[in-house]
Protein backbone atom coordinates (compact mmCIF):
# COMPACT_ATOMS: atom_id res chain seq x y z
CA UNK A 1 0.00 0.00 0.00
CA UNK A 2 1.40 3.46 -0.87
CA UNK A 3 1.95 6.11 1.78
CA UNK A 4 1.88 9.84 1.53
CA UNK A 5 5.30 11.56 2.08
CA UNK A 6 5.60 12.95 5.58
CA UNK A 7 7.72 16.06 6.26
CA UNK A 8 10.34 15.73 8.93
CA UNK A 9 9.72 18.29 11.66
CA UNK A 10 12.30 21.07 11.64
CA UNK A 11 15.15 20.86 14.11
CA UNK A 12 14.86 22.95 17.23
CA UNK A 13 16.63 26.37 16.90
CA UNK A 14 17.94 28.96 19.33
CA UNK A 15 15.99 32.25 19.69
CA UNK A 16 17.12 34.82 17.09
CA UNK A 17 18.89 38.00 18.08
CA UNK A 18 17.47 41.35 17.07
CA UNK A 19 20.15 41.83 14.39
CA UNK A 20 19.33 38.51 12.82
CA UNK A 21 15.64 39.26 12.77
CA UNK A 22 16.40 42.46 10.92
CA UNK A 23 18.48 40.62 8.32
CA UNK A 24 15.58 38.24 7.70
CA UNK A 25 13.16 41.09 7.32
CA UNK A 26 15.58 42.61 4.79
CA UNK A 27 15.41 39.40 2.73
CA UNK A 28 18.89 38.15 3.48
CA UNK A 29 19.42 34.38 3.64
CA UNK A 30 19.53 32.91 7.04
CA UNK A 31 22.21 30.28 6.78
CA UNK A 32 21.65 28.85 10.22
CA UNK A 33 17.93 28.05 9.71
CA UNK A 34 17.27 24.40 8.74
CA UNK A 35 15.49 24.04 5.36
CA UNK A 36 12.36 21.88 5.09
CA UNK A 37 13.31 18.50 3.66
CA UNK A 38 12.15 17.34 0.19
CA UNK A 39 9.16 15.02 -0.14
CA UNK A 40 10.00 11.36 0.55
CA UNK A 41 9.44 9.04 -2.47
CA UNK A 42 7.46 5.83 -1.73
CA UNK A 43 9.66 2.75 -1.61
CA UNK A 44 8.61 -0.37 -3.52
CA UNK A 45 8.56 -3.53 -1.38
CA UNK A 46 11.52 -5.83 -1.79
CA UNK A 47 11.01 -8.82 -4.07
CA UNK A 48 10.61 -12.24 -2.42
CA UNK A 49 13.67 -14.30 -1.70
CA UNK A 50 15.03 -16.12 -4.70
CA UNK A 51 13.84 -13.45 -7.16
CA UNK A 52 16.44 -11.63 -9.22
CA UNK A 53 16.56 -8.21 -7.60
CA UNK A 54 17.78 -6.59 -10.82
CA UNK A 55 15.02 -7.93 -13.05
CA UNK A 56 12.19 -8.05 -10.53
CA UNK A 57 9.07 -6.18 -11.61
CA UNK A 58 7.94 -3.52 -9.15
CA UNK A 59 4.59 -4.19 -7.54
CA UNK A 60 2.11 -1.44 -8.39
CA UNK A 61 1.43 0.66 -5.35
CA UNK A 62 -2.30 0.65 -5.96
CA UNK A 63 -2.59 -3.20 -5.92
CA UNK A 64 -4.82 -4.48 -3.17
CA UNK A 65 -6.03 -7.89 -2.02
CA UNK A 66 -7.68 -9.63 -5.01
CA UNK A 67 -11.45 -9.74 -5.13
CA UNK A 68 -13.29 -11.28 -8.11
CA UNK A 69 -15.35 -8.90 -10.18
CA UNK A 70 -19.06 -9.63 -10.77
CA UNK A 71 -18.20 -10.79 -14.29
CA UNK A 72 -15.54 -13.19 -12.99
CA UNK A 73 -17.92 -14.55 -10.36
CA UNK A 74 -20.53 -15.18 -13.04
CA UNK A 75 -17.96 -17.02 -15.17
CA UNK A 76 -17.06 -19.27 -12.21
CA UNK A 77 -20.71 -20.14 -11.65
CA UNK A 78 -21.10 -20.98 -15.34
CA UNK A 79 -18.00 -23.19 -15.22
CA UNK A 80 -19.45 -25.15 -12.31
CA UNK A 81 -22.69 -25.64 -14.25
CA UNK A 82 -20.74 -27.05 -17.20
CA UNK A 83 -19.15 -29.87 -15.17
CA UNK A 84 -20.18 -33.06 -16.95
CA UNK A 85 -22.10 -35.97 -15.47
CA UNK A 86 -20.58 -39.50 -15.34
CA UNK A 87 -22.69 -40.45 -18.37
CA UNK A 88 -21.43 -37.46 -20.36
CA UNK A 89 -17.85 -38.29 -19.39
CA UNK A 90 -18.28 -41.91 -20.48
CA UNK A 91 -19.84 -40.79 -23.77
CA UNK A 92 -16.88 -38.48 -24.37
CA UNK A 93 -14.50 -41.41 -23.87
CA UNK A 94 -16.53 -43.79 -26.02
CA UNK A 95 -14.42 -43.49 -29.21
CA UNK A 96 -11.27 -44.34 -27.22
CA UNK A 97 -13.10 -47.22 -25.48
CA UNK A 98 -14.18 -48.90 -28.71
CA UNK A 99 -10.71 -48.41 -30.20
CA UNK A 100 -9.04 -50.05 -27.23
CA UNK A 101 -11.51 -52.96 -27.22
CA UNK A 102 -11.41 -53.34 -30.99
CA UNK A 103 -15.18 -53.81 -30.89
CA UNK A 104 -18.21 -51.52 -30.75
CA UNK A 105 -21.27 -53.82 -30.51
CA UNK A 106 -22.96 -54.95 -27.34
CA UNK A 107 -26.42 -56.52 -26.82
CA UNK A 108 -27.31 -55.84 -30.44
CA UNK A 109 -26.49 -52.14 -30.04
CA UNK A 110 -23.74 -50.48 -32.08
CA UNK A 111 -22.31 -47.84 -29.76
CA UNK A 112 -22.23 -44.36 -31.29
CA UNK A 113 -22.79 -41.10 -29.38
CA UNK A 114 -25.05 -39.11 -27.06
CA UNK A 115 -27.73 -38.66 -29.73
CA UNK A 116 -28.27 -42.43 -29.89
CA UNK A 117 -30.67 -43.50 -27.12
CA UNK A 118 -29.67 -47.22 -27.13
CA UNK A 119 -26.04 -46.17 -26.59
CA UNK A 120 -26.96 -44.08 -23.55
CA UNK A 121 -28.96 -47.02 -22.16
CA UNK A 122 -25.97 -49.37 -22.40
CA UNK A 123 -23.58 -46.89 -20.78
CA UNK A 124 -26.04 -46.05 -18.01
CA UNK A 125 -26.24 -49.74 -17.11
CA UNK A 126 -22.47 -49.99 -16.77
CA UNK A 127 -22.46 -46.85 -14.62
CA UNK A 128 -25.20 -48.17 -12.33
CA UNK A 129 -23.33 -51.45 -11.96
CA UNK A 130 -20.39 -49.41 -10.62
CA UNK A 131 -22.23 -46.91 -8.39
CA UNK A 132 -21.78 -44.19 -11.07
CA UNK A 133 -17.98 -44.48 -10.87
CA UNK A 134 -16.98 -43.52 -14.41
CA UNK A 135 -13.47 -45.00 -14.21
CA UNK A 136 -14.72 -48.41 -13.05
CA UNK A 137 -17.59 -48.39 -15.55
CA UNK A 138 -15.17 -47.62 -18.36
CA UNK A 139 -12.86 -50.49 -17.38
CA UNK A 140 -15.77 -52.95 -17.21
CA UNK A 141 -17.17 -51.80 -20.55
CA UNK A 142 -13.79 -52.33 -22.24
CA UNK A 143 -13.56 -55.82 -20.72
CA UNK A 144 -17.11 -56.67 -21.84
CA UNK A 145 -16.47 -55.49 -25.40
CA UNK A 146 -13.26 -57.52 -25.60
CA UNK A 147 -15.17 -60.57 -24.36
CA UNK A 148 -17.86 -60.09 -27.01
CA UNK A 149 -15.25 -59.74 -29.72
CA UNK A 150 -13.69 -63.03 -28.65
CA UNK A 151 -16.89 -64.97 -27.86
CA UNK A 152 -19.20 -63.50 -30.55
CA UNK A 153 -22.41 -64.33 -28.63
CA UNK A 154 -24.64 -63.09 -31.46
CA UNK A 155 -23.18 -65.78 -33.69
CA UNK A 156 -23.69 -68.34 -30.92
CA UNK A 157 -27.38 -67.47 -31.02
CA UNK A 158 -27.92 -67.30 -34.76
CA UNK A 159 -25.51 -69.86 -36.22
CA UNK A 160 -24.39 -72.41 -33.65
CA UNK A 161 -26.37 -75.61 -33.05
CA UNK A 162 -25.83 -77.03 -29.57
CA UNK A 163 -25.85 -80.64 -28.47
CA UNK A 164 -29.42 -81.45 -27.47
CA UNK A 165 -28.35 -84.42 -25.36
CA UNK A 166 -26.34 -82.03 -23.16
CA UNK A 167 -28.49 -78.88 -23.11
CA UNK A 168 -31.90 -79.79 -24.48
CA UNK A 169 -34.87 -78.73 -22.26
CA UNK A 170 -32.55 -76.75 -19.97
CA UNK A 171 -33.28 -73.21 -21.12
CA UNK A 172 -36.23 -71.19 -22.46
CA UNK A 173 -37.33 -67.57 -22.85
CA UNK A 174 -40.92 -66.42 -22.44
CA UNK A 175 -42.32 -62.97 -23.26
CA UNK A 176 -45.42 -61.74 -21.42
CA UNK A 177 -46.99 -58.63 -23.02
CA UNK A 178 -48.43 -56.12 -20.57
CA UNK A 179 -51.41 -53.80 -20.91
CA UNK A 180 -49.13 -51.07 -22.25
CA UNK A 181 -48.53 -51.88 -25.92
CA UNK A 182 -44.87 -50.94 -25.59
CA UNK A 183 -44.17 -52.83 -22.38
CA UNK A 184 -43.46 -56.50 -21.76
CA UNK A 185 -41.92 -58.84 -19.25
CA UNK A 186 -39.12 -61.11 -20.44
CA UNK A 187 -38.43 -64.26 -18.40
CA UNK A 188 -35.43 -66.54 -18.83
CA UNK A 189 -35.94 -70.07 -17.52
CA UNK A 190 -33.07 -72.36 -16.51
CA UNK A 191 -34.49 -75.81 -15.78
CA UNK A 192 -31.50 -77.43 -14.10
CA UNK A 193 -33.65 -80.29 -12.88
CA UNK A 194 -33.72 -81.48 -16.52
CA UNK A 195 -29.98 -82.19 -16.57
CA UNK A 196 -29.47 -85.86 -17.44
CA UNK A 197 -25.70 -86.10 -17.07
CA UNK A 198 -23.80 -83.63 -14.92
CA UNK A 199 -20.45 -84.43 -16.50
CA UNK A 200 -21.80 -84.08 -20.05
CA UNK A 201 -23.57 -80.77 -19.36
CA UNK A 202 -21.10 -79.07 -17.04
CA UNK A 203 -17.85 -80.94 -17.68
CA UNK A 204 -16.73 -78.66 -20.51
CA UNK A 205 -17.03 -75.23 -18.88
CA UNK A 206 -16.32 -73.31 -22.11
CA UNK A 207 -19.05 -75.20 -23.95
CA UNK A 208 -21.51 -74.57 -21.11
CA UNK A 209 -20.68 -70.84 -21.06
CA UNK A 210 -21.30 -70.64 -24.82
CA UNK A 211 -24.69 -72.32 -24.49
CA UNK A 212 -25.61 -70.09 -21.55
CA UNK A 213 -24.45 -66.96 -23.42
CA UNK A 214 -26.61 -67.90 -26.43
CA UNK A 215 -29.64 -68.21 -24.14
CA UNK A 216 -28.82 -64.85 -22.55
CA UNK A 217 -28.53 -63.21 -25.96
CA UNK A 218 -31.96 -64.60 -26.82
CA UNK A 219 -33.38 -62.86 -23.74
CA UNK A 220 -31.60 -59.60 -24.52
CA UNK A 221 -32.85 -59.74 -28.09
CA UNK A 222 -36.41 -59.84 -26.75
CA UNK A 223 -35.67 -56.70 -24.68
CA UNK A 224 -34.87 -55.07 -28.05
CA UNK A 225 -32.59 -52.35 -26.68
CA UNK A 226 -31.52 -51.37 -30.21
CA UNK A 227 -35.03 -50.01 -30.89
CA UNK A 228 -35.45 -48.14 -27.60
CA UNK A 229 -36.48 -44.48 -27.92
CA UNK A 230 -36.66 -43.50 -24.25
CA UNK A 231 -33.45 -43.20 -22.19
CA UNK A 232 -33.16 -44.56 -18.67
CA UNK A 233 -34.28 -41.78 -16.26
CA UNK A 234 -31.26 -40.19 -14.59
CA UNK A 235 -32.37 -41.14 -11.09
CA UNK A 236 -35.35 -43.34 -11.94
CA UNK A 237 -36.14 -47.00 -12.47
CA UNK A 238 -34.51 -48.82 -15.36
CA UNK A 239 -37.32 -50.33 -17.50
CA UNK A 240 -34.96 -52.40 -19.69
CA UNK A 241 -34.48 -55.48 -17.53
CA UNK A 242 -35.63 -59.10 -17.32
CA UNK A 243 -36.67 -61.73 -14.78
CA UNK A 244 -34.71 -64.97 -14.42
CA UNK A 245 -35.94 -68.22 -12.90
CA UNK A 246 -33.69 -71.12 -11.94
CA UNK A 247 -35.62 -74.31 -11.22
CA UNK A 248 -33.87 -77.04 -9.20
CA UNK A 249 -36.74 -79.51 -9.00
CA UNK A 250 -35.50 -83.12 -8.68
CA UNK A 251 -31.91 -81.92 -8.43
CA UNK A 252 -29.77 -83.55 -5.77
CA UNK A 253 -27.32 -81.37 -3.86
CA UNK A 254 -26.34 -83.97 -1.27
CA UNK A 255 -23.11 -84.49 -3.17
CA UNK A 256 -22.23 -81.49 -5.25
CA UNK A 257 -20.36 -82.36 -8.42
CA UNK A 258 -17.13 -80.33 -8.79
CA UNK A 259 -18.01 -79.79 -12.47
CA UNK A 260 -21.23 -78.01 -11.45
CA UNK A 261 -19.37 -75.78 -9.01
CA UNK A 262 -16.77 -74.85 -11.62
CA UNK A 263 -19.40 -74.06 -14.25
CA UNK A 264 -21.49 -72.05 -11.77
CA UNK A 265 -18.52 -69.99 -10.61
CA UNK A 266 -17.40 -69.20 -14.16
CA UNK A 267 -20.94 -68.28 -15.22
CA UNK A 268 -21.41 -65.87 -12.32
CA UNK A 269 -18.08 -64.15 -12.95
CA UNK A 270 -18.55 -63.87 -16.71
CA UNK A 271 -22.16 -62.72 -16.70
CA UNK A 272 -21.72 -60.14 -13.95
CA UNK A 273 -19.01 -58.60 -16.14
CA UNK A 274 -20.64 -58.94 -19.58
CA UNK A 275 -24.35 -58.41 -18.76
CA UNK A 276 -24.60 -55.82 -15.95
CA UNK A 277 -27.91 -54.36 -14.85
CA UNK A 278 -30.04 -56.52 -17.15
CA UNK A 279 -31.60 -58.33 -14.21
CA UNK A 280 -34.75 -57.09 -12.53
CA UNK A 281 -35.39 -60.05 -10.24
CA UNK A 282 -33.94 -63.56 -9.99
CA UNK A 283 -35.89 -66.44 -8.43
CA UNK A 284 -34.42 -69.76 -7.35
CA UNK A 285 -37.35 -72.16 -7.03
CA UNK A 286 -37.64 -75.67 -5.58
CA UNK A 287 -34.43 -74.93 -3.71
CA UNK A 288 -33.07 -77.47 -1.20
CA UNK A 289 -31.64 -76.09 2.03
CA UNK A 290 -28.27 -77.59 1.14
CA UNK A 291 -27.89 -75.15 -1.74
CA UNK A 292 -26.51 -72.40 0.47
CA UNK A 293 -23.09 -72.58 -1.19
CA UNK A 294 -24.54 -71.14 -4.40
CA UNK A 295 -25.66 -67.93 -2.67
CA UNK A 296 -22.37 -67.72 -0.77
CA UNK A 297 -20.51 -67.88 -4.11
CA UNK A 298 -22.69 -65.17 -5.62
CA UNK A 299 -21.95 -62.76 -2.80
CA UNK A 300 -18.24 -62.99 -3.61
CA UNK A 301 -18.64 -61.71 -7.18
CA UNK A 302 -21.78 -59.57 -7.17
CA UNK A 303 -22.57 -56.19 -5.65
CA UNK A 304 -24.87 -56.03 -2.60
CA UNK A 305 -27.47 -54.27 -4.75
CA UNK A 306 -27.52 -57.19 -7.18
CA UNK A 307 -27.68 -59.80 -4.43
CA UNK A 308 -30.82 -58.06 -3.11
CA UNK A 309 -32.58 -59.07 -6.32
CA UNK A 310 -32.16 -62.80 -5.54
CA UNK A 311 -35.10 -64.67 -4.04
CA UNK A 312 -34.89 -68.36 -3.08
CA UNK A 313 -38.28 -70.15 -2.95
CA UNK A 314 -38.80 -73.63 -1.53
CA UNK A 315 -41.72 -74.31 -3.91
CA UNK A 316 -42.10 -73.41 -7.56
CA UNK A 317 -45.84 -72.85 -7.14
CA UNK A 318 -45.05 -69.79 -4.98
CA UNK A 319 -43.54 -67.89 -7.90
CA UNK A 320 -46.77 -66.44 -9.34
CA UNK A 321 -47.50 -64.72 -6.05
CA UNK A 322 -44.13 -62.96 -6.18
CA UNK A 323 -44.82 -61.35 -9.56
CA UNK A 324 -47.63 -58.92 -8.88
CA UNK A 325 -49.88 -58.01 -11.80
CA UNK A 326 -48.80 -60.72 -14.25
CA UNK A 327 -47.95 -63.80 -12.18
CA UNK A 328 -51.19 -65.45 -13.32
CA UNK A 329 -49.73 -65.70 -16.83
CA UNK A 330 -47.00 -68.08 -15.66
CA UNK A 331 -47.21 -71.83 -16.29
CA UNK A 332 -49.33 -73.89 -13.89
CA UNK A 333 -46.21 -75.45 -12.36
CA UNK A 334 -45.32 -71.99 -11.07
CA UNK A 335 -48.72 -71.00 -9.73
CA UNK A 336 -50.19 -69.40 -12.86
CA UNK A 337 -52.63 -70.38 -15.59
CA UNK A 338 -50.45 -69.82 -18.65
CA UNK A 339 -48.64 -71.99 -21.17
CA UNK A 340 -45.91 -74.44 -20.28
CA UNK A 341 -42.30 -73.30 -20.25
CA UNK A 342 -41.41 -75.57 -23.16
CA UNK A 343 -43.70 -73.53 -25.42
CA UNK A 344 -41.31 -70.61 -25.08
CA UNK A 345 -38.29 -69.65 -27.20
CA UNK A 346 -34.98 -71.49 -27.06
CA UNK A 347 -31.59 -71.71 -28.78
CA UNK A 348 -30.73 -73.89 -31.77
CA UNK A 349 -30.00 -77.57 -31.31
CA UNK A 350 -28.46 -79.99 -33.74
CA UNK A 351 -31.04 -82.21 -35.41
CA UNK A 352 -30.54 -85.87 -34.63
CA UNK A 353 -29.50 -87.44 -37.92
CA UNK A 354 -30.87 -90.94 -38.74
CA UNK A 355 -28.36 -93.76 -39.01
CA UNK A 356 -26.86 -93.86 -42.50
CA UNK A 357 -27.76 -96.86 -44.65
CA UNK A 358 -24.92 -99.22 -45.42
CA UNK A 359 -23.65 -98.60 -48.94
CA UNK A 360 -21.37 -101.02 -50.70
CA UNK A 361 -18.24 -99.21 -51.92
CA UNK A 362 -17.88 -98.97 -55.68
CA UNK A 363 -14.58 -100.85 -55.59
CA UNK A 364 -16.21 -103.82 -53.85
CA UNK A 365 -19.12 -103.88 -56.33
CA UNK A 366 -16.70 -104.03 -59.24
CA UNK A 367 -14.79 -106.85 -57.57
CA UNK A 368 -17.95 -108.87 -57.02
CA UNK A 369 -19.10 -108.28 -60.54
CA UNK A 370 -15.84 -109.68 -62.02
CA UNK A 371 -16.47 -112.99 -60.27
CA UNK A 372 -19.60 -113.61 -62.26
Amino acid sequence: MSSEPVATPPAATQPLSGAEEKKIEAGEAQSTVTQAPAAVEPVAPAPPRGVDQKNAEPVPAEEKKFEASPEEKAATVQEKKSVTTPLEQLLADLPAITREAGHGEIWGVTLTDATHVPTTIVLEKFLRANAKDMVKAKAQLIEALKWRKKMDPLKLLTDVEFDKSKFGDLGYVTVYPKTDAHAKEVVTWNIYGAVKDNKATFGDVDEFIKWRAALMELSVRELDLASATEPIPADGTDPYRMVQVHDYLNTSFLRMDPAIKAASKETIQTFSMAYPELLKEKFFVNVPLLMGWVFAAMKLFLSPETVKKFHPLAYGSSLAGELKGWGSELPEAYGGKGKAVKEGLTVKYAVDKPAAEKVTPVAEVTKEETKE
